[in-house]
């Protein structure tokens, strides 16, 4: 089998392959290991824009950032962001390709076969090690034909793999034992071990079990890994589990969880800010008084701005702006805030228009040709603060409110709108939230005057570290040297000690 390579699969999704994946990364990387981390097929619609100017799953992103490296379209080839229950847009090498149904991406699946090997050629040639994240389970037998995104992939480059399952959902020996009775013959001679995640408790009581599904499978357990509480690392595409709430908080915000949410993860520096309780308002949930209202992405804004008018949002954000409350409407929320969405092309469903807001005089026209570009500024605020960030859309605006921009581009450029009351600001701009004094001016913007600093680039790092750490505490040694110790001798050596 090829050396120096691993494939990290999951017995469900959710199980931790993202966050092994980049602990990984970033455990080789300060070992002075050349890696980089690969997954050949995700569905997810937190994305980012790359070095090369494509897009790429959010959590690739990260992993890239793990391992020292600018995200790159090489390291997620395909990516698959839905537009319905039943349909996606395929993006290939960073593009867009296609959009397909399921049936359809089925007969695809060749074709992106050949986009993922010539990926992982470019990637086998200038990197020491490749760490590779699976999708889902490869024990979904109903998709095992044509399979490209766990085992199928595995078997085409020869790679050795890894099994991880989440003890803190239960059923974590049914899991792996399921997982590895499903697999073809071939397929189970792939897989080295078994790593159970987020384990909490007393590890002795534990131990029988971990006996048990050795002897019974005849692999190891080559680690079990700590609930790590307050890891805040980017998520692949779900929204947080749970809202434990600030009562002493400064400033409420919250934003829709809409069925089609997209970059969810521009919401984290709120979400994480001592001083601000965050949280994302589901279906059928009431709608609370709060300071800031955030109106996120959407990879179906029609869709989901219907959503929003069926759950009472558009008489809540009216009665939110009479009460002297603030707006941000990020991307396809922006959009929403305009007078009107045209898609005359029926890029995000059958054709046709559709009725915004109304808050901001402009309207919108969706375009084939996708916005990818990685941009940088100034906000409309005072102080003026720097902004970076991402734009992702398909959308091209115009119209008066446009006249009055939220940012001053550095590539002499404007962005989005600011209301002349100064309550709603809108933006194309993903990451808007990012920057230590762009969040700050925006936090007084909405009533927080005296916001602590807070990094959410120093956390995220701070983050990694600490997950390499875990790694290296509570992984087999001999199994690490063993698997990546041929990219550095003294990294095996080290690895031993």
């Amino acid at each position: 089998m090829r050396q120096n390579t691993l494939m990290v699969q999951g017995c469900t999704s959710d199980a931790g392959k993202s966050v092994l994946v980049a602990g990984l990364c970033r455990l080789l990387f300060r070992r002075g290991v050349r890696v980089a981390p690969f997954k050949p097929q995700n569905m997810a619609l937190n994305s980012a824009v790359t070095v090369d100017g494509g897009e790429i799953g959010r959590a690739q992103a990260l992993q890239a950032q793990a391992a020292g490296l600018a995200p790159h379209s090489d390291f997620n080839p395909v990516l698959l962001k839905p537009t319905s229950d039943r349909a996606a847009q395929v993006i290939l090498n960073g593009r867009v390709a296609a959009d397909l149904d399921a049936r359809a991406y089925h007969l695809y699946k060749p074709r992106a076969m050949q986009a993922m090997l010539a990926s992982w050629a470019r990637l086998a040639q200038q990197y020491d090690c490749l760490v590779i994240e699976g999708a889902g389970s490869p024990a979904e037998i109903n998709l095992r034909d044509r399979d490209i995104a766990n085992m199928g992939f595995a078997e085409a480059v020869d790679c050795p793999v890894i099994l991880v399952a989440d003890i803190d959902r239960g059923g974590v020996f049914a899991h792996l034992v399921g997982t590895l009775e499903l697999l073809s013959a071939s397929e189970r001679a792939r897989v080295r071990g078994f790593v159970i995640n987020r384990f909490r408790g007393d590890l002795s009581l534990l131990e029988p079990g971990l006996r048990w599904l050795e002897q019974r499978t005849g692999r190891p357990v080559l680690g079990v890994l700590p609930y790590l509480h307050g890891l805040h690392l980017d998520a692949e595409d779900a929204l947080p589990r749970e809202h434990a709430g600030r009562p002493d908080a400064r400033l409420r915000a919250i934003a829709p969880a809409l069925p089609r949410i997209s970059n969810a993860t521009d919401c984290d520096p709120l979400r994480l800010h001592p001083e601000v309780d965050f949280r994302f308002v589901g279906p059928g949930e009431p709608i609370p008084a709060a300071d800031l209202i955030v109106l996120p992405g959407s990879k179906n804004v029609r869709a989901d701005l219907a959503w929003l008018r069926e759950q009472g949002w558009q008489a809540a954000l009216l009665r939110h702006l009479r009460y002297g409350g603030k707006v941000v409407g990020l991307c396809g929320g922006m959009q929403m805030l305009g007078r009107a969405l045209h898609d005359p092309l029926g890029l995000e469903g059958e054709a046709g228009c559709a009725e915004g807001l109304g808050l901001l005089d402009f309207e919108t026209t969706l375009a084939p040709e996708k916005r990818l570009a990685n941009v940088s500024g100034r906000l409309a605020l005072p102080g003026a603060p720097e902004v970076a960030g991402y734009e992702i859309h398909l959308g091209v605006s115009e119209g008066p409110a446009l006249s009055r921009p939220a940012l001053r581009l550095d590539n002499g450029g404007s962005d989005g709108a600011l209301s002349a009351d100064g309550r709603i600001l809108a933006t194309y701009l993903h990451g808007l939230f990012d920057r230590p004094a762009a969040l700050q001016a925006l936090l007084a913007w909405a009533g927080h005057g005296e916001a602590a600093p807070f990094d959410l680039a120093a956390i995220r790092e701070r983050a990694l570290e600490r997950l390499a750490d875990a790694l290296e505490a509570h992984l087999d040694a001999d199994w690490l040297a063993r698997t990546f110790g041929a990219a550095m001798p003294a990294f095996r050596d080290r690895m031993r000690r």
